[in-house]
Formats: C-alpha cells, structure tokens, sequence
C-alpha cells in the first residue's frame, strides 16, 4: 500500500529516504518543494498539497515541528478534516506537547479515523542510519499496524501505552539528554579555560565509563567547533519548553532542566539558533566573559 509522508526537515528528510529506499510506495509532500526532490530520485511520488497524500494513502506519517503545522496539513478545524483523516491512521513522529496529543487523538478518532503517537529519539545522523528509537502510543490495533512500517527508520520500537505516554517518554529522556550534552559543554569549557589540551581531554572522556554515541559526536563538536546542526538549539530550547510545561503542569521538580533552559535560551539570543545543540557552549563562554 501507498504510504503518506508529510514533513522533510533535518529529520523527516532522512527517515522518509530509509522508507523509500527500503521499497515502501511512498507520497510525499514538504512545505518547501526542494526538500521533496531527493525523495523523487528515490522513488517516491510529489503530491502538490496536503491533502493528496491524505486521500491517497491509507496511513501518513507526519514529522512536523508544532501542533500548527499539523492542523495545517491536517485541516483541523475546518470541513476538510473529516474527509482528511477518516479512515486513515494518522501517526505523529514529532515533538508537542502531551496534551495537543491528546486533543489530537480524540479529533481523529470522532472524525473516524485512526491515531498513533510515534515520536523517536535521535538526532539527524541516527536518522540518517535508521537508528532511531520510536515510542508508540494509541490504540493497539493501530500501533500493530504501523509498528512493521517503522522498520526502516527506527531500530527499536517501544509501545508505551495509551496516548499521550509516547510524548511523555520522549519529554522524559530529553531531560537526560539535553542535561547531558549541556554538562559536557560546561566540561569542555572547564578544559579550554584551565589550559588543557582539548584532544587529550576528548580521549578522555570517549575512553572513560560515561562514553557513549551522543557524547562521542558532541565531545567532537566541542574540540573542532564545528557546530553543524544534528539537533538545532532552536529545537532543543522548543522541547525543553515542553518539558517545562509538563513538570510544571504536574508540579514536578526539574532543577537542572531549568538551568538548561536558561542557556539554550541564552545560546538563541547570541545568534546560535541554527547551530547543533552543542552550541551551548557559547552560553557559558558568555558568561565567563561576563564575570557572571
């Protein structure tokens, strides 16, 4: 069967060519055409709106970046919605809030239609490599349904319950990354202002027991300073939001999510919103300088 793809950025891009390579029938649509063309070359068919892949395809996956985006290509809120996703099974990769989730789930289901939270954890290259980790929430007939389809993009799939504990998870283990790479900025940091050799102090930490996938690309960045983006500080400072919202809608602590949230915040206001995560860094650098 025709599978739907809405949403090429810096993630959808990649996981939608390991769909497509893979020998799914894809159709695709990106707001932004040149996205679109790399999937041509793979195979896929370029729908001119929206609304072809929902009519065309039975299950359409949308990685989009905020809850607008996809009441846009959705038609939420207008008399097209029900046509749009009756009878289709709507799956959600991206990152918004639980509660928009939740909403989103109960329009679909009234409308006739079938919803699956699906959001990954990975930044571009794991995308890239089809090693993403994607958490299902939904109805268990439809998450068995998709689950086969994911495939080719992710190298695990977690079924974590009802919607939204997919989103929540997600929200969960970016508390350990963001607080993770933000630490070992601060660390790198602490390296460079002692006078450290910054190649001895990337050995180090990519030979010692808190090595891992994440910190051995971002370690790199830091050294090099090559902060070509995987994860976007904008897209971090947008999920540590999210975060936030949850804890404090649960009346959750998050102290260090909290420190977090300033720096990426920071890092945006400098001018750093397009770079990797790892461009946090020029938060701390700033206030160093400034005595803070």
């Amino acid at each position: 069967m025709d599978i739907g793809f809405i949403g090429l950025g810096v993630m959808g891009q990649p996981m939608a060519l390991n769909l497509a390579r893979a020998g799914t029938r894809l159709i695709v649509w990106n707001r932004s055409g040149e996205r679109s063309e790399p999937l041509r070359a793979a195979g896929a068919t370029l729908a001119s709106h929206p609304a072809e892949v929902l009519r065309q395809a039975p299950v359409v996956i949308l990685m989009l970046a905020t809850g607008e985006a996809i009441d846009a290509v959705l038609g939420r809120g207008t008399p097209a919605f029900g046509d749009n996703v009756a009878q289709r099974t709507i799956v959600h990769m991206g990152t918004t809030s639980p509660e928009y989730s939740r909403g989103l789930e109960a329009a679909i289901r009234e409308a006739g239609g079938s919803y699956v939270e699906a959001p990954v954890s990975g930044s571009r290259k794991p995308a890239e490599a089809g090693q993403l980790v994607a958490m299902l929430a939904g109805d268990p007939a439809a998450i068995e349904r998709v689950r086969p389809l994911l495939k080719p993009m992710c190298h695990e799939t977690i079924v974590c319950g009802a919607v939204p504990s997919g989103l929540l998870m997600k929200l969960a283990v970016n508390v350990f990354l963001i607080t993770t790479v933000t630490g070992l900025a601060e660390a790198a940091h602490f390296a460079q202002q002692s006078g450290l050799d910054m190649q001895q102090f990337r050995a180090v930490v990519d030979a010692g027991q808190m090595a891992s996938s994440i910190s051995r690309v971002k370690v790199l960045k830091l050294v090099t300073r090559d902060f070509d983006v995987q994860a976007s500080i904008t897209d971090v400072l947008k999920n540590n939001r999210l975060i936030a919202e949850a804890a404090r809608e649960a009346k959750i602590a998050s102290p260090l999510l909290d420190v977090c949230y300033a720096l990426f915040g920071e890092t945006l206001a400098l001018g750093h919103g397009h770079e990797d995560m790892a461009a946090v860094v020029h938060a701390i650098e700033a206030r160093t300088e400034s005595g803070a």
